[in-house]
C-alpha cells in the first residue's frame, strides 16, 4: 500500500477514535436520542440530492439503516450518556468482530477457525474483566448498553455481507433515511417533549460543532475514505488499520477527557485487543509454523 494512502487510512482512524470524545461533549448538551437524530439528518442532507442511490432493494437499506445507524447508536449514545467512559466504549464497540463471526455461522452458515475461536475466548476475558470493574468510573449499564451496541454494528455488517459489493458511502448516506425519524419519536418517548424543546432552544457551538463533526467526519468522510480503500485493496489488508481506533480512542480520551484505567480494566484492554489480533492473525500463524 502506497505512503499516501496508509496516511488516508492513519485520517479514518484518527477521526474514528476522536469520534467518542465528540460524542461524550456533544451528550453534555444534547439527549442521546436527539443526538443520534441530528446526527443522521445532517448526514441525509443535503447529500442524498449528489449521491446516487446504491442499486439493491429498499429492503436492505432499511435493513442496513435500522442495525448499523440506528441501533448501534442508540445503544451506544444511551451507553455513554449512562456513565460509559469514552476511552473503553471505543473499545468494547471492537467486540461488533466476535459478534459478527457468532451471528455469521447460523445467518450466512461460515464456519467459525479455531484461532477465531481462540480470539473469541481472549476477548471475553477480557471484557468480563472490564465489565466486572463497574463503579463510578463505568457503570454496568454502560457497559451493557455498548455491548448491544457492538451486536447491532454485527448484524449491519451482516447486512452488508448480503448485499455484496456496494458503494459504501453511497449506502450510508441513503442508509440515513431510515434512523432519523425513529431516533426523534425515541427521544420524545423516553426523553420527553419538554427535554427535546429545551436542548433544540439552548443548542450551542460546542453542541452544533460535535454535530457537524459527527456527520461530516465520522460518518461522511470516514466511512468515504475507508470505502475507497476498500475498493483499491483487499479487505485483509485494510481491516488491520481499525485496530488502532481504540488505541486513538482510548489515548484521546485519557489527553482531553481526563480519563484513567485502573490495573483491572487495563487488563482487560490488553486481553480484548489481544483477541482482536489472534482473530485477525490466527488463522495465518498455523501455516507460517
Amino acid at each position: 500500500m502506497p505512503l499516501k494512502d496508509v496516511l488516508l487510512a492513519l485520517v479514518v482512524i484518527a477521526v474514528w477514535g476522536l469520534n467518542f470524545v465528540v460524542i461524550k461533549i456533544g451528550l453534555q448538551g444534547v439527549p442521546p436520542l436527539l443526538l443520534g437524530a441530528l446526527r443522521f439528518l445532517l448526514v441525509l442532507f443535503p447529500a442524498i440530492f449528489f449521491i446516487p442511490r446504491p442499486r439493491l432493494p429498499w429492503r436492505w437499506l432499511l435493513a442496513y439503516g435500522m442495525t448499523i445507524s440506528l441501533g448501534q447508536f442508540a445503544f451506544l449514545f444511551y451507553a455513554m450518556a449512562a456513565g460509559m467512559p469514552a476511552g473503553l466504549a471505543s473499545l468494547v464497540l471492537q467486540a461488533q468482530a466476535f459478534f459478527t463471526l457468532l451471528f455469521a455461522v447460523p445467518l450466512l452458515g461460515e464456519r467459525v477457525r479455531a484461532g477465531q475461536l481462540l480470539g473469541l475466548l481472549v476477548a471475553t476475558a477480557g471484557l468480563t474483566l472490564i465489565g466486572l470493574r463497574s463503579g463510578p468510573g463505568m457503570t454496568l449499564a454502560g457497559f451493557a448498553l455498548t455491548l448491544c451496541a457492538a451486536s447491532m454494528w454485527a448484524l449491519g455488517n451482516i447486512v452488508t455481507r448480503r448485499i455484496g459489493k456496494v458503494d459504501i458511502l453511497g449506502l450510508v448516506v441513503w442508509g440515513a433515511l431510515v434512523p432519523p425519524l425513529p431516533f426523534l419519536a425515541l427521544s420524545l418517548w423516553l426523553e420527553g417533549p419538554a427535554t427535546l424543546e429545551r436542548a433544540m432552544l439552548g443548542l450551542d457551538l460546542q453542541s452544533l460543532l460535535a454535530i457537524v463533526y459527527l456527520a461530516f467526519a465520522a460518518t461522511m468522510l470516514g466511512y468515504g475514505l475507508w470505502g475507497r480503500l476498500l475498493s483499491r485493496y483487499p479487505a485483509s489488508q485494510v481491516a488491520p488499520f481499525s485496530l488502532l481506533v481504540p488505541v486513538v480512542g482510548l489515548s484521546a480520551s485519557a489527553l482531553l477527557l481526563g480519563e484513567r484505567l485502573d490495573i483491572q480494566q487495563g487488563a482487560g484492554v490488553g486481553l480484548v485487543l489481544a483477541g482482536l489480533l489472534v482473530n485477525l492473525y490466527g488463522a495465518r500463524l498455523p501455516a507460517r509454523a
